[in-house]
């Protein structure tokens, strides 16, 4: 094993290692990566219980009896349920005190026993029966037959109704406040595989980079995008190509652009790792840059620079996005949100979702802390012309942002 292949697997099961990894990663070949993405270690039992353990010291604080969840992000981050949503119900309940009880179809039960790793209990209901019945009874087993029920947000609507028509419980708030407060602060081994997913993205635009040619097309540079991603071994979750004209509208238009002499080139680029994920933007020219593009360029790398300054502890998240949008408007950007300008926040929350709370926008209030993660991607978008996003993300430590990925050098070395 190479001194370099040591070092990147020790990246995966150990603390955030950005610094050091900036350097291996310029040198780093396919395969190494590969081989980082496949051996990358799993969330644990022993720290999904500890996640538990938190939320019920949470709710326990504010006297609420039971934590109510459907698959997504949230059930997994808590019980490594990795399920679907359909109009079956599969819903699983985390009381105050005791194990996890999940509801769920019964020909679903053992597909939906492969990834609970907590323990606990899974009851069953048939397709005559109502589920309702399941989970209020589940409810009354775990203790939880009265008092506040808290319902993470995603929850659908007809579950919720349902819940109010067939049990006791009067209140029914969100739970958004103690799921935050769990989700929000990453974890070591959360920050380790954010790490792998981020040196798989920026390894596969590096490739791209290289590869692209006159006259391809947006479509095709995505699904190239998509196959490098997999063959470094991630998970592609998203490829956007935005080329000329295109590159001004932050998600892109319906009209097929290709690849020309002087093209605006912005990719945005994701994958996922063990479910967390990365969050990548790059911009560059084909051929030679105008004058235009390479102030437009720097001018985005120069707020992408003021947003790492500004974050420190107990800083609101909100003040970013003011920073760098006046750094903007003193160049003759916006003002505000208006274009040509930054249409969009500075910045998002990034774990197991792509985008999560808190925002680096205007007015949120949210203090940063250690262990929190962030993108930064303040754009600039002129309509009819061209965009530039860079984006990288970062996470919080007492000393101040590290990033997973280093900023772009330059327009002629955006990778």
């Amino acid at each position: 094993m190479t001194t370099r292949r040591v070092f990147l697997r020790s990246a995966a099961g150990a603390s955030l290692v950005a610094i050091g990894a900036r350097h291996w990663l310029a040198t780093a070949s396919a395969g190494e990566l590969k081989s980082i993405a496949a051996d990358a270690k799993p969330i644990s039992v022993e720290e999904r219980r500890a996640r538990i353990a938190k939320v019920q010291m949470l709710m326990s604080q504010r006297k609420v009896a039971a934590l109510l969840v459907e698959p997504g992000s949230t059930l997994d981050y808590f019980t490594g349920i990795q399920w679907r949503r359909s109009e079956r119900i599969t819903l699983a309940i985390i009381p105050v005190q005791g194990e996890v009880l999940v509801v769920t179809p019964a020909f679903e039960e053992p597909s939906v026993r492969e990834t609970l790793q907590v323990g606990g209990d899974v009851r069953p209901w048939n397709e005559h029966e109502s589920p309702f019945a399941r989970i209020v009874q589940g409810l009354r087993d775990r203790g939880a037959a009265q008092g506040v029920l808290a319902v993470e947000s995603t929850v659908r609507f007809f579950i919720v109704d349902g819940l109010r028509q067939k049990s006791h419980h009067r209140e029914i708030i969100s739970a958004d406040p103690f799921v935050r407060a769990c989700r929000q602060i990453k974890s070591p081994a959360e920050l380790a595989l954010m790490q792998i997913a981020n040196n798989v993205t920026i390894e596969a635009l590096r490739s791209m980079h290289a590869r692209i040619e006159r006259g391809m097309n947006s479509a095709q540079i995505s699904a190239l995008m998509d196959r490098t991603t997999t063959a470094l071994g991630g998970s592609a979750e998203f490829s956007l190509a935005l080329l000329n004209e295109a590159s001004a509208y932050p998600h892109g238009s319906i009209q097929l652009q290709t690849v020309r002499e002087g093209s605006t080139i912005l990719m945005d680029c994701g994958c996922t790792v063990q479910g967390y994920q990365s969050d990548i933007s790059r911009t560059w020219v084909f051929g030679e840059a105008n004058a235009r593009q390479r102030k437009v360029w720097n001018t985005v790398k120069r707020g992408q620079e003021i947003a790492l300054e500004t974050a420190k502890i107990g800083v609101p998240a909100g003040a970013i996005d003011d920073a760098v949008r006046r750094y903007y408007e003193g160049e003759g950007w916006g003002p505000g949100y208006k274009l040509p300008g930054l249409s969009h926040r500075t910045g998002h929350g990034i774990g197991l979702d792509g985008h999560e709370p808190a925002y680096l926008v205007h007015g949120d209030a949210t203090p940063l802390e250690a262990g929190m993660c962030f993108s930064d991607e303040p754009g600039i978008y002129i309509p009819g012309e061209f965009g530039v996003r860079l984006e990288d993300c970062w996470v919080m430590t007492t000393s101040g942002p590290t990033l997973f990925t280093p900023l772009a050098k330059s327009l002629d070395e955006p990778i």
